[in-house]
């Protein structure tokens, strides 16, 4: 058992247009932005208490940090409930259920006149303004989006911690064939470097994020979360520009998934754990090489 090698999220307090583009987009290099939310009403306002109050008797679907198994979909929840009832848990007990891709357009839309969409050079696609909610147990497990987003992830009421790996980290990170995650018997808070030796050559960046962060994340960024307490972030989303990446994700969207999802309705189990032995078997193969 071991820990990864990191090094440490770039911060800054403040950033221009021009000092993003150049610094950060341009190099697809993540950072993690202090005051980008401070003039935001929801730098103020937004809480658990502020969500529940608003919440009514809307009904969640909720995940937790076990992976589907066998025909199971992975988009299937462990269960639903009141949202007001969800928030009272994560303000009371650690829990590991969270809430993922909550649309603010469609469920809260009086949310929307909390923030504005910062004017740094992304080009936010505003039809899915999103926000995600865990408690103190909750995990999302390592993937990268299927979309390819560039990403800008806000954090509020409470704190979380992100690990971070580059898209030529994929290498060394056990990738699952036909999916966006690795192995999902790898426990990225301690991982095995003697059953799963690739890791250990992985380098991963810190983040550690409390209310207001915002978090650049470039596309195609791997990223391993952990709640540490009752929290929830809103991440905005911007289409990749680069021709390459936008037929990649066409291609994760309308071809793997679906490719996936039919191999695991007709071969259930047996179908993860052949994408698990080629996982190990190619991850492997290239580090030997």
């Amino acid at each position: 058992m071991g820990q990864f090698k990191t090094i440490p999220i770039t911060k800054v307090s403040s950033i221009t247009r021009e000092e993003f583009i150049e610094h950060y987009y341009k190099p697809q290099r993540p950072v993690l932005i202090e005051n980008l939310t401070k003039n935001w009403q929801a730098y103020q306002k937004w809480s658990l208490d502020y969500i529940q109050e608003r919440a009514g008797n809307q009904e969640v679907p909720l995940y937790n940090n076990n992976p589907a198994k066998g025909k199971e979909s992975v988009y299937a929840p462990v269960k639903k409930m009141k949202l007001s009832e969800y928030i009272e848990i994560l303000k009371t007990k650690p829990t590991d259920l969270r809430i993922f891709f909550y649309n603010i357009l469609d469920s809260m839309p009086e949310l929307l006149k909390d923030f504005e969409y910062p004017t740094i050079g992304l080009k936010f696609f505003k039809r899915l303004p999103a926000l995600f909610f865990g408690g103190g147990n909750s995990k999302v497990f390592m993937h990268y989006d299927i979309d390819l987003p560039d990403s800008m992830h806000f954090h509020f009421h409470g704190n979380k911690d992100i690990l971070l790996f580059a898209p030529d980290q994929t290498r060394h990170l056990y990738r699952v064939p036909f999916s966006i995650h690795n192995l999902e018997s790898i426990d990225m808070d301690n991982p095995d470097f003697e059953k799963y030796p690739a890791l250990k050559n992985a380098q991963g960046i810190k983040v550690e994020m409390k209310h207001g962060d915002a978090l650049y994340m470039p596309s195609g960024y791997w990223h391993y979360i952990k709640y540490l307490n009752g929290g929830f972030s809103m991440t905005l989303r911007a289409l990749p520009r680069k021709p390459s990446r936008i037929l990649n994700m066409l291609y994760n969207v309308f071809i793997m998934r679906n490719f996936d999802n039919l191999m695991r309705r007709f071969l259930g189990q047996k179908w993860l754990v052949f994408k698990d032995k080629k996982a190990i078997k190619r991850t492997h193969k290239r580090e030997n090489n």
